[in-house]
Formats: C-alpha cells, sequence, structure tokens
C-alpha cells in the first residue's frame, strides 16, 4: 500500500531562507535527519541518517532555487516540495509518496505537524 503525506504551511520568512533550510545540509540536521548529506542540483545525491540507525537515500530530481525540489527515495517513494511567495512570508507545500511506512516518513508528518 502506497502511503502519502501532505502538508502546506506558511513560514514567516523568505522564499531564499525557506529553500535554504530544505537544501542546505547543516540546516536538514536542525530539523529533519541526525546527519544530512545533499547536492541540490538534478542528479545529485542525498544520505539522511537518524539517531536510530535508520538511513535514507535519494536522488534530485528537480531542483529549481526558491521555488521547486522533487526527490526519488531510493524505496521508490518521492518527495514533492513547492515554495511561493505569500503575504506574511513563504507557503511550503510538500507532498511524500512512499511504499511503505518509514522514520523519514514519520519524521517528515511530525515536522510538518509541529511547524504549523
Amino acid at each position: 500500500m502506497e502511503l502519502h503525506v501532505e502538508r502546506e504551511v506558511l513560514f514567516p520568512a523568505e522564499p531564499a531562507e525557506v529553500w535554504e533550510a530544505l537544501t542546505e545540509p547543516e540546516r536538514l540536521e536542525e530539523w529533519f535527519a541526525t546527519e544530512a548529506e545533499l547536492d541540490a542540483r538534478p542528479g545529485g545525491e542525498g544520505v539522511f541518517r537518524w539517531g536510530d540507525g535508520d538511513e535514507r537515500r535519494a536522488t534530485v530530481r528537480e531542483a529549481e532555487p526558491e521555488e521547486r525540489l522533487v526527490l526519488d527515495w531510493e524505496d521508490g517513494g518521492e518527495v514533492v516540495i513547492e515554495l511561493e511567495e505569500a503575504d506574511g512570508g513563504t507557503l511550503l507545500r510538500v507532498r511524500e509518496t512512499s511504499p511503505e511506512w518509514s522514520t523519514a516518513l514519520e519524521l517528515s508528518a511530525l515536522s510538518w505537524a509541529f511547524a504549523r
């Protein structure tokens, strides 16, 4: 069974700052994974590790700075992140699809829920 997490969050920050939080490994380690490596260019690789030993790998399918980031997970899932300038900041839309429940999907759901 394929699982989906979808969220829209309005961040009180400019798109450039939100993009940085989504694509710079040091910033990803602040809110997403214990360790992160990401080359945020089409064809770039990403490796995300958590304290419990879980690790997920991804390939960047699309990267339009400050607008859109699409990652293909090695397990067949994907995450599509879209940014849109809005009154009061940046509207972030995220949709993650995974063939199975994983630590990353669970953390995504929790981080988006708490970000509201």
